[in-house]
């Protein structure tokens, strides 16, 4: 659920708040701590204080101290407590030595010389200070759990209407990328915030987008169009000349391959504008390629009008190969583009595998060119000159059929040399 995705963002932000409150509780955490110390040390000190002050009064009175405190010589002292009364100022009354060490936990001891070379020796225990800490430590970081499992929730839910908004935004990308140049996030509500200037911003370029590409394809329609009248009277002009001239055999030829441009021409136009749709059947695979090659290689012998082809044949091998549900008429139009594209772009042998619901065309050529792969045909780019000459037509055709088709059309490289279109009709989740 996307609720529940760690790193999406109200998560993120629920992360930071914590972050936040913990880092003030921390801070005022440390703060209290050490105020609290401080007055449980002030406290011992006074305590301390009291009783020192009236064991010496007892002691200069009656030569006694009480059965509190102790008469000890300077030898008798622990190291710690000699050494905080050796290093006492002159002008001090007593020493003190905290030891938070057991065996004695928490007592503040202090001692202070008086005639006759002896020393007044007191303590108190500081544990009841101490526990008192521990204590107001414990309810601290109590109260910050506690804080943390409102605020973190509560940031959560405050950051939905925000994730809503972005992922209207992510849906609306993607449904102009699948082709809806309609689409448009629209007003975000009362919010004048930045995501408000994105989905602005996005929708003025996809309006921008549409209208370009609209302009496009309304003159690749125009332009085609036009050139199909004066096209029709050449190639029944070309078919009067005389058979067995050169001249006139290259004319037919390039009034053929200008009509052929054509027809593309007014194919991509209509696969621009979103109007296709497919007309399904269930189609026996294997038998409808190699069918399809064999009348692509038929076509292209008899265009050279001789009895040998122009071209190697293709090697069709058919394997456990499905029958689909797709447009026979679609398929056959991206298998002759694949196949005439191999042999004009490729070098032999060129290769078409069926299995299952998928079909694979190799050549051993100099493969398919970097750009292609990582940008997918472009129109009128061929890529790499060694791939041969063309308007790069064949490639785009076939990608858009597989669009109306529903199918995948991937293009890669084999490892050992040559170009590799697969066309998957039963393509998976992703």
């Amino acid at each position: 659920m996307a609720f529940l995705n760690p790193r999406a963002l109200r998560w993120k932000i629920a992360a930071l708040t914590a972050a936040a409150c913990c880092a003030v509780a921390a801070v005022i955490g440390v703060l209290v701590h050490q105020a609290m110390a401080e007055r449980g040390e002030r406290t011992g000190n006074d305590r301390i204080a009291a009783r020192m002050a009236a064991a010496e009064r007892e002691y200069t009175r009656t030569g006694t101290a009480p059965l509190d405190v102790e008469v000890l010589t300077p030898g008798q002292l622990a190291e710690p407590l000699a050494r905080a009364l050796a290093a006492k100022d002159k002008n001090g009354l007593y020493a003190t030595w905290y030891d938070r060490k057991p065996p004695n936990w928490y007592w503040l001891w202090a001692a202070m010389p008086v005639a006759g070379d002896r020393v007044l020796v007191a303590r108190t225990d500081m544990s009841a200070e101490v526990r008192g800490l521990q204590l107001l430590d414990r309810s601290i970081v109590k109260a910050v759990l506690a804080a943390l499992l409102v605020v973190v929730p509560l940031a959560a839910l405050a950051t939905e209407p925000m994730n809503r908004r972005l992922r209207r935004g992510s849906r609306t990308a993607r449904a102009i990328a699948a082709g809806d140049l309609d689409a448009r996030i629209g007003p975000g509500g009362r919010a004048r915030d930045e995501i408000t200037e994105m989905s602005a911003a996005m929708d003025e370029m996809a309006a921008a987008l549409q209208l370009k590409l609209e302009g496009e394809r309304r003159f690749t329609a125009d332009v085609a169009h036009e050139l199909r009248t004066p096209l029709m009277g050449l190639s029944t002009a070309a078919g009067l000349l005389p058979e067995g001239d050169e001249a006139a055999g290259l004319v037919r030829d390039r009034a053929r391959a200008l009509n052929g441009l054509v027809e593309d021409l007014l194919e991509i136009s209509r696969l621009d504008a979103g109007g296709e749709q497919a007309r399904t059947d269930a189609v026996p695979l294997g038998e409808l390629v190699a069918d399809v090659v064999r009348r692509t290689q038929a076509q292209a012998q008899a265009q050279t009008q001789t009895q040998m082809p122009t071209q190697t044949p293709t090697v069709v091998t058919v394997g456990a190969a499905h029958v689909v549900e797709t447009d026979p008429r679609r398929v056959e139009r991206i298998v002759v583009n694949l196949v005439t594209n191999a042999h004009r772009h490729g070098a032999a042998p060129v290769e078409v595998t069926v299995t299952g619901a998928r079909v694979v065309v190799r050549d051993h050529g100099p493969g398919f060119p970097t750009a292609l792969l990582d940008e997918g045909p472009q129109r009128f780019r061929t890529g790499s000159a060694e791939r041969g000459r063309g308007h790069g037509l064949g490639l785009t055709i076939a990608l858009g059929q597989a669009g109306v088709l529903g199918a995948r059309l991937t293009f890669a490289n084999a490892p050992d040399g040559g170009a590799v279109a697969t066309l998957d009709l039963a393509p998976g989740p992703g």
